[in-house]
């Protein structure tokens, strides 16, 4: 199985003569992101924006190590990600690893490799880091203010939730039920059925505890989904009105709640084949988007959360941030 590419992820513009390049590179479970961009992130020049489904987590995510077949993807990967960074002449290059790399019994191995075949030095963070990271993504993006907004960023082994406002982390924390772990216990029969949908619930009631707690008595505004699944519903509910819609063009949306609920019934309920072959569902997401439907509903549903809103930034971004704001 080769990495999924498709034509969409790619963006290419033109180089502005004399300006500095970075490269940033999101490795995570389920996507490996590759970001080339000059500027500042307020007046970011994208030279391209790659994202590759590697699908790290297959076959091993909860076992505990990277699968030969997957490990294979992600070395393939990034050699083809070097040659951008090369093509591009990038002057400074991150490589951060999230989820499937700090927790794999050979994750080590995979890291020791990249450096050898390529040079590139990653960068394997904790969980306390990782939503640091999409914090300051989702600020560059504009999306905080005054009120108090929960950050969820729905990755392949972990979630991330972050409670803040547009000056400062009130609370954060990386859990390690990331849609890949859980489709991999709950999502065995599709469409999934009405007891695993039950059990997945059930799942997140016994280990989101520590959300609970941290939101409890606290007044929350918005519910802001970072990037990937989230950019699927905005594409989805956008399609469903007939809008033209480019995710390249903007960096932020808010959902009608009863247009989201809707989008995500529909996931929920729908057939491999249906979403393999919908115009809006990127092939990376086709098989996660389901879990990803779940954990967010079952979030709005038991914190009473109203207002929901989509960020395209996210770790890498805030990546971007650091290095090109060194006083951050």
């Amino acid at each position: 199985m080769t990495p999924e590419r498709n034509a969409p992820s790619i963006t290419k513009t033109t180089a502005k003569s004399g300006a500095q390049r970075v490269a940033v590179m999101d490795l995570g479970t389920n996507t490996f992101h590759l970001l080339i961009t000059e500027g500042t992130v307020d007046n970011l020049n994208i030279l391209i924006h790659e994202h590759v489904g590697v699908k790290l987590g297959e076959g091993g995510i909860n076992k505990g190590y990277i699968h030969a077949d997957a490990y294979k993807r992600g070395i393939d990967t990034m050699v083809a990600f070097q040659n951008e960074i090369e093509r591009y002449n990038a002057a400074e290059v991150r490589a951060i690893a999230t989820s499937a790399l700090r927790n794999a019994s050979n994750g080590q191995d995979f890291v020791n490799e990249v450096q050898q075949l390529t040079g590139i030095q990653i960068e394997t963070i904790n969980g306390d880091r990782e939503a640091e990271l999409i914090y300051q993504g989702i600020k560059a993006a504009g999306c905080l203010n005054n009120g108090l907004s929960l950050i969820m960023d729905i990755g392949g082994g972990s979630v991330e939730f972050i409670l803040g406002d547009y000056k400062q982390i009130v609370w954060k924390q990386s859990f390690e039920i990331g849609a890949a772990r859980l489709m991999d216990k709950f999502h065995k029969i599709d469409p999934i059925p009405n007891k695993a949908i039950y059990e997945l619930n059930r799942y997140l009631e016994n280990n989101l505890d520590d959300l609970f707690s941290a939101v409890d008595g606290k007044q929350i505004d918005t519910l802001i989904g970072s990037s990937g699944s989230y950019e699927t519903f905005a594409e989805l509910t956008e399609m469903n009105k007939g809008h033209a819609f480019d995710l390249n063009t903007i960096k932020n949306y808010s959902f009608n709640t009863q247009e989201l609920v809707n989008i995500t019934d529909w996931l929920v309920s729908s057939s491999h084949q249906e979403r393999k072959t919908h115009d809006g569902i990127d092939a990376i997401r086709v098989d996660m988007i389901v879990v990803a439907s779940l954990i967010t509903r079952f979030v709005m549903d038991k914190l009473d959360i109203k207002q929901v809103a989509m960020s395209t930034y996210s770790l890498k971004e805030g990546v971007l941030a650091e290095m090109l704001n060194p006083g951050l």
